[in-house]
């Protein structure tokens, strides 16, 4: 008689994380060369915001076709898939050298990149079904660390491989696409060998089309809306550091990583907080600091701006995992379908806007040079040229513009997380009154 193999927690959550690290390698990877492919491949910043917004089209399309599936095919299958949709987009876009290229890169990454997501936001939630949202944030902290790993390797090989050329050859972009080799062999390995369980919703009975009645609670709804203002607010801001921030600082990525480093430690230590103050009022308290590191990031300059990055890494910190984690908690009869519609409602909306945003940046680009300029000429204009400051003038006025529109996002959030706070807290004195009634 053959033994059942043992579903070993830790492991599963070991490769859950190593997952989600080639995401966000993905994403600070990929905000570090971005300005410099607009420059080899003399792409503006609507097309580049296209290429960007790639990743966000396809991590929402494999999100919610997963969530539908994960049930029924299970979520090693799913998993397996991530593996080969991350493998063959990082080896497409390293030998890349068109925007189609590029196009159909990114949205094989962003594929992989929610095939991820639709398999372990319910797999971790089956696995740690007593402490669902600190073991969330826990998970998901892994999302700004590959950020900060991903954006110091790109400042570090410039700095190292390029012989302190100020624009790094496209070689050398190459090689740093290609650190996400390594993660992404290791967590494929890892998943081809381990054994899953069911998912919580299939373990607790719920059935299907009770699980479908779920979704269409005006609390499901009001927590889809939302999460397109955090997810916009959180990856919006990050994905685009480097192109609003390079002529505030010479080293606009590490922003990026200041914020990411913030968000990772917030997220180590998630638990005493949302033990205390509920995922809800956790959300309120980001909303506002997310409103107000935004607001400093337009108007400090200098090294000061780093402390800017530091009140915005902890206004984001919070928001994807305690918003996942207020649905797995509040209402899990949603399931594995619910949590990934939120992930797919998430990089919906920052597709979306930043598809609008590009187009709006090179609008306001296009009024602060002279009539009839060429883009992408001053683009390439050659550095202490009059075409050259001019460009970096305009970049100047376009970044705090962009961001002055941002800021409205997390403004309204405030205003919606103070409900649900209320709402919640009424709806915990109901509950009291029903217990002691009955």
């Amino acid at each position: 008689m053959t033994s059942t193999p043992a579903i070993h927690r830790n492991k599963l959550f070991t490769a859950s994380c190593l997952a989600l690290l080639v995401t966000s390698l993905s994403f600070g990877i990929r905000a570090g060369v971005l300005n410099q492919q607009g420059v080899i491949f003399h792409l503006n910043a609507s097309q580049l915001g296209t290429i960007a917004a790639t990743a966000f089209w396809g991590f929402p399309l494999a999100i919610i076709i997963g969530g539908m599936v994960v049930d029924v095919i299970g979520m090693k299958k799913l998993l397996v898939s991530a593996f080969v949709f991350h493998l063959a987009g990082i080896l497409l876009t390293i030998y890349s050298t068109t925007f189609w290229g590029l196009f159909l890169s990114t949205l094989l990454i962003g594929i992989a990149n929610g095939t991820v997501e639709a398999a372990c936001n319910p797999l971790v939630a089956s696995l740690y079904t007593d402490n669902k949202t600190t073991k969330l944030n826990h998970f998901h902290l892994w999302f700004p660390a590959g950020i900060v790993i991903g954006t110091l390797t790109v400042f570090m090989l410039n700095k190292t491989l390029a012989g302190g050329l100020r624009e790094a050859p496209y070689w050398v972009s190459q090689v740093e696409i290609a650190v996400m080799l390594i993660p992404t062999l290791i967590y494929g390995y890892l998943f081809s060998k381990l054994k899953f369980p069911v998912t919580e919703r299939v373990a607790a009975g719920v059935s299907t089309a009770d699980m479908y009645k779920a979704l269409a609670s005006p609390l499901f709804i009001f927590m889809i809306v939302c999460m397109f203002g955090t997810a916009i607010t959180e990856l919006f801001t990050n994905q685009w550091t480097d192109v609003l921030f390079r002529t505030v600082t010479d080293n606009a990525l590490l922003i990026l990583t200041f914020v990411a480093s913030v968000q990772t430690l917030g997220r180590a230590f998630a638990g005493p907080i949302v033990h205390r103050l509920a995922p809800q009022g956790v959300l309120l308290i980001s909303a506002i600091l997310s409103a107000l590191g935004i607001y400093m990031l337009i108007h400090l300059h200098g090294t000061a701006i780093f402390g800017a990055a530091i009140i915005f890494g902890l206004g984001v910190a919070f928001f994807w995992p305690c918003m996942i984690g207020f649905v797995a908690e509040n209402l899990p009869r949603t399931g594995a379908v619910g949590l990934n519609l939120m992930g797919g409602a998430g990089m919906f909306g920052v597709s979306i806007y930043m598809m609008f945003m590009g187009g709006y940046y090179d609008e306001v680009m296009i009024r602060k040079l002279p009539a009839g300029a060429s883009l992408d000429e001053y683009r390439s204009a050659a550095a202490g040229t009059d075409m050259a400051k001019a460009f970096n003038d305009a970049r100047s006025a376009a970044g705090p513009e962009v961001l002055n529109t941002t800021m409205l996002i997390p403004v309204v959030l405030i205003i919606a997380f103070a409900g649900l706070v209320f709402f919640m807290r009424n709806r915990k004195k109901s509950d009291k009154l029903e217990a002691l009634a009955a």
